[in-house]
């Protein structure tokens, strides 16, 4: 089996796919290494003598300089590798053309989605129950209690159950507290659901709206009006206080901006024009099912693979991430383009070093200059608050093997394949371009998906290497591992394990393809995507300060 590889031929040093010990010699592209540190699996080693200040390469670009000299054979850890990225300019410095996959076997496959009047397809379709202030908060859980359990939306608590088995046994006496073994849940229960064609009524709570700047406000109704637009959402029942500086007229506005024609029934209630809180709750419920009886006569009908719009995303990366899961994901995205499709890749802090990489590639000189603008303001904004994108690799990221942020970034933009960028997206725009779009986001995983979800991701790929149980109310999350030891030891959160492409089991290209029929099969409602299963809706605008 090969111990260690290189990423790129003009790489300088190498990652080990295992464990190497002290003393081993391992052939890397043709030259013995002989290792002078012990080399755990999916960190690096250096190919060649560095001296203090000498750059480091990996994926073909800069991911750090030497902190002092560093030996051929020897560990690049956080003690001698420091940050340092390629520069960047919004000025193409060579041509690009792009050679599409084979896409034979995916030609004329359609998937069953939802399909909304202004032509786009839900791969779900669900009814929102949102507040444009958090005032609402206690409101909209009243509203899901009642929901979820006459609809038949809620699943019989596991954790309910084994704790009044508890409960039982101790008032009984028949419980050890001194010696108490840990108690296994039994299997949720889903109960029998009252609408046939609605998978479900999400109901989303946020601490905004009010308190914050006008920017956040407008931000929040921007975002808000991204999930009523997104084909997986049927329509909306919004509740407004009335006073709050994200006003109804704010969010109605944003609702226009980004389809004009959008023709979904949004419910606005005002609870200081309502009065009573019984009487808005009760007015609120009363449409909201009268709404969902409308809603459940949609059917999922064919459609063309060119209607899928897949969020491109990595949390929990580790040294396998670039290698395995994100380059197949890359692939995934790849063929959705060449499909007709829309491909979104977020996080604008794991692009760092890897920007003239994607300037090329980009269609038109204003979409590079946007892209530019957004970055420097990001990366400036980063550092007048103490920060910057050096400080965004975590504890895990770093302890498994993602020494700086340009090394994690390098592996980061992986997941956006090599088709041609059609189009850049600052935070709450919303796709309309087919090909691949870059959209601005912090690398925070559930900021980051949140932003896909507004910005139109019928889908979300979702690659870790340490695992992360980040989902989405409306759009469904497939985790996808970088290695299989994660996927066999978090099988519950873990829909795909890339871990064969380490292995040499199968190609890039082979994985990228079966992601893809996973992908139709979970759009088609076939199967759900694990974070669905656990009922992981997690949902937090971004307030456009410095998140990283």
């Amino acid at each position: 089996m090969i111990q260690a590889i290189t990423i790129h031929e003009k790489d300088d040093v190498a990652v080990a796919l295992m464990d190497l010990t002290k003393g081993t010699t391992v052939n890397v592209n043709g030259t013995d290494i002989t290792l002078k540190h012990t080399i755990q699996a999916k960190h690096k080693f250096a190919l060649k003598d560095f001296a203090e200040g000498n750059e480091v390469h990996m994926y073909n670009v800069i991911v750090g300089m030497a902190k002092y000299a560093i030996a051929q054979g020897e560990a690049i850890t956080t003690e001698n590798l420091v940050h340092k990225s390629e520069s960047f300019s919004a000025t193409s410095t060579e041509k690009y053309e792009w050679t599409a996959p084979d896409i034979s076997h995916f030609e004329g496959k359609t998937f069953m989605g939802y399909h909304r009047k202004d032509g786009q397809v839900g791969t779900g379709n669900y009814w929102l129950v949102f507040p444009l202030v958090f005032c609402e908060n206690r409101n909209i859980e009243t509203i899901k209690k009642a929901f979820n359990k006459a609809l038949g939306f809620e699943k019989e608590d596991p954790y309910v159950s084994m704790l009044s088995d508890m409960v039982s046994q101790y008032e009984k006496g028949k419980l050890n507290t001194d010696n108490i073994t840990v108690q296994k849940p039994a299997k949720a229960v889903q109960n029998k659901k009252i609408f046939e064609n609605i998978d479900g009524i999400r109901f989303l709570t946020h601490h905004g709206g009010c308190g914050g700047t006008r920017q956040d406000a407008q931000a929040l109704c921007q975002l808000l009006a991204g999930y009523v637009n997104n084909p997986n959402v049927a329509g909306a029942t919004v509740l407004s206080l009335g006073c709050q500086n994200a006003q109804v007229k704010m969010f109605t506005d944003a609702v226009k901006t980004i389809n004009p024609e959008l023709d979904k029934t949004i419910l606005i209630l005002d609870q200081q024009e309502t009065g009573k809180e019984q009487d808005l709750i009760s007015t609120a419920i009363t449409k909201t099912f009268v709404a969902l009886t409308e809603a459940n006569k949609i059917k999922r009908e064919p459609a063309p693979l060119s209607k899928l719009v897949i969020g491109l995303e990595c949390g929990g990366s580790d040294g396998f991430s670039g290698i395995s899961a994100n380059p197949a994901i890359g692939f995934t995205s790849d063929l959705i383009v060449a499909l007709g499709g829309k491909a979104i890749l977020s996080e604008f802090p794991e692009l760092c070093g890897v920007e003239q990489e994607l300037i090329n590639r980009m269609t038109s000189d204003k979409l590079a200059d946007k892209f530019v603008d957004i970055m420097r303001a990001y990366e400036k904004a980063a550092v007048d608050a103490g920060s910057g994108f050096d400080m965004n690799p975590s504890p895990g990221n770093i302890k498994d093997g993602l020494i700086t942020d340009a090394m994690k970034s390098a592996g980061a933009a992986k997941k956006g394949g090599t088709s041609p960028v059609t189009d850049i997206l600052d935070y709450t725009e919303y796709a309309k371009n087919p090909g691949l779009n870059l959209l601005c986001t912090p690398g925070n995983d559930v900021e980051s998906t949140t932003g896909l979800a507004a910005s139109g991701a019928n889908m979300i790929l979702f690659t870790t290497g340490l695992g992360t149980p980040t989902g989405n109310p409306i759009t469904p999350v497939l985790k996808l591992s970088s290695n299989t030891k994660l996927a066999e030891k978090m099988p519950d959160i873990i829909d795909i394990d890339t871990g064969a492409i380490i292995r040499g089991e199968k190609t890039i290209e082979e994985m990228g393809e079966q992601i893809l029929d996973h992908i139709i099969r979970v759009a088609s409602g076939e199967i759900t995507s694990k974070a669905m299963d656990l009922e992981q809706y997690d949902f937090i605008p971004w307030k456009r300060g410095v998140s990283l």
